[in-house]
């Protein structure tokens, strides 16, 4: 049985009225969209891509902190960069440029109708449906229980996530979830956990502009010391020997 993802969005504009309006009106004319997540700068872009993994991204170019250029550059290294369609007042052919060598989808420029966004995001969700329909998903199991306590997980691994937590979301039992965690993934809650969380983790390390218990903090972990031994157990090195490595 194939399990299809739900389509989560991303809008990163330094504009409130216009993150707003866009996030109101696809609100109002899909049900396709089930998640939509708001950005103001290109940090908090980033970190909602890191966190969230939405499919499909509307990028502004011109924001605080980092440029949409930038976080698509970002986005990419880490091999996680949405779907990208950008929304820019700056009829630059520099930016264009730059845009389309990390793939973006679209270069729209403001002002543009709302109308001309849904045709684009539909077209985009239209394709991603066509290859996930078509996809079997190895990594997670066909259990849609599993799939569904992973898919929070991922979403929520920054917060203090307890078993019990993810149970009551999913609709079971504690117990139960932990034997399907351990029948299906081969591995208990708190190993697949700590997983999604030191893969985050990389994601910054990758960065280098954080220090390691600001990482830790990051992705969820509250000791530095045990963030440290959970990500060498992991990836077979201390977080400080990966950032070298990947130097």
């Amino acid at each position: 049985m194939v399990i299809r993802m739900s389509i989560k969005l991303l809008i990163a504009d330094d504009e409130e009225s216009i993150r707003n309006g866009i996030r109101n009106y696809v609100r109002l004319h899909t049900d396709r969209i089930e998640s939509i997540y708001l950005a103001q700068n290109g940090q908090q872009a980033l970190d909602a891509i890191i966190q969230y993994q939405p499919q499909i991204m509307l990028l502004d170019i011109q924001m605080p902190v980092m440029n949409g250029i930038e976080v698509m550059k970002e986005a990419a290294k880490a091999g996680i960069l949405p779907r990208t369609i950008i929304l820019s007042g700056y009829d630059d052919f520099k930016y264009a440029q730059q845009a389309i060598r990390y793939g973006v989808e679209e270069y729209v420029l403001k002002p543009c109708r709302s109308t001309e966004i849904m045709r684009l995001l539909n077209t985009i969700i239209d394709e991603i449906c066509g290859v996930q329909s078509q996809e079997k998903i190895p990594e997670i199991s066909s259990n849609a229980i599993v799939n569904q306590a992973v898919e929070y997980m991922h979403e929520h691994y920054n917060e203090e996530l307890t078993l019990v937590d993810v149970a009551e979301k999913v609709g079971i039992s504690s117990g139960y979830l932990s034997t399907l965690f351990t029948q299906n993934l081969g591995t208990g809650f708190i190993e697949t956990l700590n997983a999604i969380r030191v893969e985050r983790a990389c994601v910054y390390l990758q960065q280098n502009q954080m220090k390691t218990y600001e990482v830790a903090f990051k992705v969820g972990f509250r000791d530095e010391k045990y963030f440290s031994r959970i990500f060498k157990k992991v990836t077979g090195k201390t977080p400080s020997e990966y950032k070298k490595r990947d130097r």
